[in-house]
């Protein structure tokens, strides 16, 4: 985590119950909004993410925080406590992905695509106006400025 508190805070979140709580220093990613099997059924929907360099990443409170190998190449991060889906990390990735609902407002940020769109569920009619694509790696770059 980031030794160097004494930079600005760009955004702060937590789980339900607070047995997790983290904060971002730096640039975050726009959301993603992924449809993939696996994001479905972690989140119950689908799952909208932001990310930030593992670098400006800080947790402040862990004692919820239980992480879970969900493919061979990545893991997810949630709180045991009050079941939160919280974190999305591809083994050897410089991010982390933030499930940007657990962020507190106001974020500032806004959803820049629909990723994995032919596995959402039957449902869910995806919103007018935003990109949607099928397939793609979940590893979208956290820009150097925003």
């Amino acid at each position: 985590m980031n030794p160097d508190h004494t930079m600005t805070i760009r955004a702060s979140g937590s789980c339900l119950c607070g047995a997790v709580r983290y904060r971002v220093h730096g640039s975050m990613r726009p959301v993603v909004s992924c449809h993939c099997d696996m994001c479905r059924k972690t989140s119950g929907h689908y799952c909208a993410a932001t990310a930030a360099r593992n670098e400006d990443f800080e947790l402040l409170e862990d004692s919820g925080l239980k992480w879970y190998r969900s493919s061979a190449t990545a893991r997810r991060g949630f709180c045991q406590e009050c079941g939160s889906s919280l974190f999305w990390a591809a083994d050897g990735s410089d991010q982390i992905s933030i499930m940007a609902g657990t962020l507190d407002q106001p974020t500032g940020l806004h959803t820049a695509v629909h990723i994995h769109v032919e596995a959402k569920s039957d449902y869910h009619e995806l919103p007018v106006g935003i990109k949607a694509i099928e397939g793609v790696d979940h590893r979208v770059e956290v820009p150097d400025e925003i």
